[in-house]
């Protein structure tokens, strides 16, 4: 019997945070064993899904978007089948299925029935939905069971590596999910709804994903959680949380460096961690920890659970552990309530932090939350947008001032591949491609080499800084 699919192509378009990208990753997988092949043109798509993130209004804005022309190219090419899947299909369902571009609408939990949900609705040429009914629920022992084999199975593909195949799309990289869901409840956020409750995996099958990773050529492991450091799984007598995971991963061969996100500022295990970072070559000096606000006023009404004197100790914790570790942070400016003076401590969180770089966004409202349901919105939109600059102003001279600290030193960076955004040209090889990479604290370096360099350690030294990007010039290969 021909088979039904193995002619079709499917093409993918995702969107929002790493834990989007790893289940893009994994859909893609899974798809292509199934027998469809991928194409990056709509033109040749007979399946487009559009992995969706709910966190911001913006995000959505932009998938309505993208479903607005996908409708008129439906109208020429009716049989074509167009799925939303991720956190806003969990969030509207149904609500999905009345635009004229969806047939299929499919939730984080139900992935695994992705290759499923596609071949019925291509056969019998209907709607299809599969979201999770009461999302605050325990999750049966089935469902887990079977996202726990998806992860097992599609987390790294038994082939050679390409771009296109690795759950991050870069050579030599890879993500894998430590835990699912959320419990924090943040007054502002939608995870909680649309992810779920908070499920850690087994040790021993994060750790069996990670030995498959390696042996396909994998360096670079980033373990996933949305508050990845309350990572927490019991065995019988024996406990683990993130400390004990980045040790068992440090000894695995071919795993050179270990990275982890999101963390959540709180007290819990976070001596252990650091410590571990400490301790473990392979364990990455980075930590990204979002603070939202330096108001405290403000973090009360996000229900953030830590005073922004808290955050600092944190912050000074960790620099005291780990001397030359990097911090990441995010912001969120114009929260309900939000005054000038809230603002103003913001900003003094900001220059006391001294982040190596900051993620800022506008408050915008997301039905369900419970800032949506008793909060006024009542930042005016040019307000947000004048704060969100100002902050950005600020990060971005520190970022530069902790950038130049590079001017003139070697650093070893893990090539990425050609950089997306080429850059003017700093006074390197103008006849090599311009590539990107990163080093062990997620600093972006960006210098001239051969794009085979892909997936490689090499060593550059910088020439130049600026507030996102060093500079450097290729020396050798580690």
């Amino acid at each position: 019997m021909k088979c039904e699919i193995c002619d079709l192509k499917f093409l993918i378009k995702s969107y929002g945070c790493q834990m989007n990208k790893l289940d893009t990753a994994l859909v893609s997988a899974a798809l292509k064993d199934a027998g469809f092949g991928i194409t990056d043109n709509v033109k040749e798509a007979d399946v487009v899904l559009i992995n969706t993130c709910s966190v911001r209004q913006h995000a959505e804005q932009r998938v309505l978007s993208h479903l607005g022309h996908l409708k008129h190219i439906k109208k020429s090419r009716p049989g074509l089948v167009v799925g939303v899947i991720g956190c806003m299909a969990q969030r509207l369902g149904d609500k999905l299925l009345e635009h004229e571009a969806v047939n299929i609408v499919c939730g984080p939990a139900q992935i695994p029935q992705i290759t499923k949900l596609i071949t019925e609705t291509l056969r019998e040429k209907k709607e299809t939905i599969s979201v999770t009914k009461k999302i605050r629920q325990r999750s049966s022992e089935s469902q887990t069971q079977a996202l726990e084999d998806f992860e097992s199975t599609y987390g790294i593909e038994d082939r050679q590596v390409s771009q296109d195949t690795l759950p991050t799309g870069v050579p030599g990289q890879a993500f894998v999910r430590a835990m699912r869901g959320c419990n924090n409840f943040c007054t502002y956020c939608i995870v909680p709804f649309v992810r779920g409750p908070e499920t850690s995996r087994a040790p021993a099958a994060i750790i069996e994903q990670i030995k498959r990773l390696a042996g396909q050529g994998v360096k670079l492991v980033t373990l996933l959680g949305q508050r990845v450091n309350s990572y927490k799984y019991t065995a019988g007598e024996k406990s683990y949380c993130l400390a004990d995971l980045l040790e068992m991963a440090s000894e695995i061969d071919g795993i050179e460096w270990l990275r982890f996100v999101t963390s959540y500022p709180c007290e819990e295990f976070f001596n252990d961690i650091l410590q571990a970072m400490a301790d473990l070559p392979k364990a990455c000096n980075y930590l990204h920890l979002p603070a939202q606000s330096g108001s405290d006023k403000i973090l009360r009404a996000m229900n953030r659970r830590y005073t922004a004197g808290e955050y600092l100790e944190l912050l000074a914790e960790a620099r005291a552990v780990v001397p030359d570790i990097a911090i990441a942070g995010d912001f969120m400016v114009g929260f309900p309530g939000e005054t000038e003076d809230d603002f103003q401590r913001t900003i003094e969180l900001v220059k006391k932090a001294k982040y190596k770089n900051c993620f800022i966004f506008k408050y915008s409202p997301r039905p369900g939350t419970t800032a949506d349901k008793r909060l006024e919105d009542n930042v005016p939109a040019e307000v947000k947008k004048r704060r969100n600059i100002e902050l950005l102003d600020v990060q971005n001279k520190i970022s530069a001032e902790l950038n130049r600290e590079f001017l003139n030193k070697e650093v070893k960076v893990l090539v990425e591949g050609p950089s997306k955004k080429p850059h003017l040209n700093r006074g390197n090889d103008e006849n090599s491609p311009q590539l990107v990479g990163r080093t062990a604290t997620d600093y972006i370096v960006v210098f001239n080499g051969p794009v085979s360099l892909a997936g490689e350690f090499v060593e550059a030294k910088i020439t130049q800084t600026s507030a996102l990007t060093l500079f450097g010039k290729l020396t050798t290969n580690t």
